[in-house]
This record gives structure tokens, sequence and C-alpha cells, in this order.
């Protein structure tokens, strides 16, 4: 665990902009997100976004995944590949998941969309699950260890009627996709691994209206529930700072919302 990588200013400063633009495209794309698109035209529409800001999709090409980002919906937990034949229809939710190459950095983030008006049970899903990313953000700080972040989302998580997804996790990210630490959003062994300053990764957790087994179907990438239930997943890109840390994704919403803030001094 001693290869990870700690990041000075210089770096985070371009950790940043990969961020906002990442944080960017789920808001511009929100509007487009309605009844009768498909999930391959909001692909493309991401993808020319990410273009046209100087960037690149850190998901197309990556280990032959086809599309610029990956869509996820209703009972698909996460990797979902964009269709042209899929179209959105009333009451769907989707996650919508972007990670962008800009200057050699990369930003990875992710959030929750409505067609028109959930159920109420979906709509308890994605409030727990945007809860549960908080609850793991508010944990963070130099100092403590890895496994505190998944163990306080599991116990929340659990506590309201939901289920934590084990086999996929957040990860350190940086200048390359994914690398240490493996952020995993259950309590699990971290191999007293102790968060430092400077270290960049994800907290991203996957969470299940049923039960948290999961199966990978024959496209090599589509994950989705294995009792059909709905799953939901929002992901932020975070830097460890002294006491707290920097949450490098995101959005003005966020903020406005007094959730969290951009730099959470976790004390």
């Amino acid at each position: 665990m001693s290869n990870i990588p700690l990041r000075n200013e210089e770096e985070i400063q371009k950790l940043r902009e990969a961020c906002k633009l990442a944080s960017d495209v789920l808001v511009m794309i929100k509007p487009y997100v309605k009844e009768g698109v498909t999930t391959g035209e909001l692909d493309k529409i991401c993808h020319e976004y990410i273009l046209a800001n100087g960037a690149t999709s850190a998901s197309l090409g990556y280990h032959g995944f086809p599309k610029s980002v990956c869509i996820s919906l209703n009972e698909v937990v996460c990797h979902g590949i964009p269709s042209d034949d899929k179209k959105l229809k009333k009451g769907d939710i989707l996650n919508i998941d972007v990670t962008v190459i800009k200057d050699g950095y990369y930003g990875d983030n992710s959030m929750m969309y409505v067609v028109g008006e959930p159920s109420v049970r979906d709509k308890r899903l994605m409030e727990v699950t945007q809860e549960s990313l908080y609850i793991g953000i508010r944990t963070v700080k130099a100092g403590i260890r890895l496994k505190e972040i998944g163990t306080a989302i599991q116990k929340y998580v659990e506590k309201e009627g939901f289920s934590v997804v084990r086999e996929y996790c957040g990860h350190g990210i940086g200048t390359e996709f994914h690398c240490e630490p493996q952020v995993v959003h259950y309590a699990a062994d971290d191999g007293g691994l102790v968060l430092k300053e400077g270290m960049v990764f994800t907290i991203e957790p996957m969470v299940n209206s049923g039960k948290k087994e999961i199966r990978l179907m024959g496209d090599g990438w589509t994950v989705k529930t294995k009792d059909r239930s709905h799953s939901a997943q929002y992901e932020h890109q975070i830097v460890v700072t002294k006491d707290g840390c920097e949450v490098l994704t995101i959005r003005d919403e966020e903020i406005q919302a007094g959730r969290i803030s951009r730099v959470m001094q976790n004390v």
C-alpha cells in the first residue's frame, strides 16, 4: 500500500480542472434525460461536450468498453452500455457515470437521474444512496483507517433497509483511471491502511433496493441485481486533507443544499 501516490498542490490543481469538467457533464446532461430519449443519444451528447472542452472520455475503449459514459438503468448496478435501442420511459431511474481525461489527469463522478416521477421506493433508494456517499465523505481525514469509510456507509444503508454491493468499489485515481487504494463500501479488512494527506480516490457506493447479490451479463460489462430490484449509485472524487477532504467533483446544487461543502472539515 506504500505505493499510493500523494499528490502535491500542482497536481491537485490539474485534478480540480479535470473533475470540474466531469461534474459539468453531469449537470449539462440533466435536461436531456426525458421520456423517449435513448441512452445512446445521451452518450453522444456527453461525448461531444467532453471533446468540445478539450478532454477525452476515459471510458471509451477502456478494456474494450464501447461508449463514452456508463448509463445504468433501473436494475443495472453499474457499467451499463448506452444503446440506440434503449428508450427511457416514465418512472425510470438511471445512473450516468462520467470519467474524463484532461491534460493527463482524470476526473470521475456519477449521479442518479429520474424520468418523470420515481416510485416511493426508488425515491428513498436514491436519497439513502446519496446520503451514504456524504456519510463516507464526512468520515475522511488524514490519520483514520480506510475501513472507517465503508463501515460507516454500510451501517447507515442497512439501517435504512437497503443493501450494499460488495463486488465493486471506489478506487485511487489521478494520472491513471484505477490505482490503489481500493475503497470498499462495507466493513472489511483494509490491511491497516491509514489515510494520508494528498491521497486521491473515489467513493461510489452502489446500493440495492433488494438483496446485495449481483450478476454479470453476457456482454461482459453490464452488472444487474440478481433479484431484479433497482439499484442506485452516487460518486465523488476527493483528495484527503489534514482534517477532512476536498470534494473535487462537487456540484453547485450540492453546495446550495448544504449537505456537503467543497472543503470538508471532518474534525
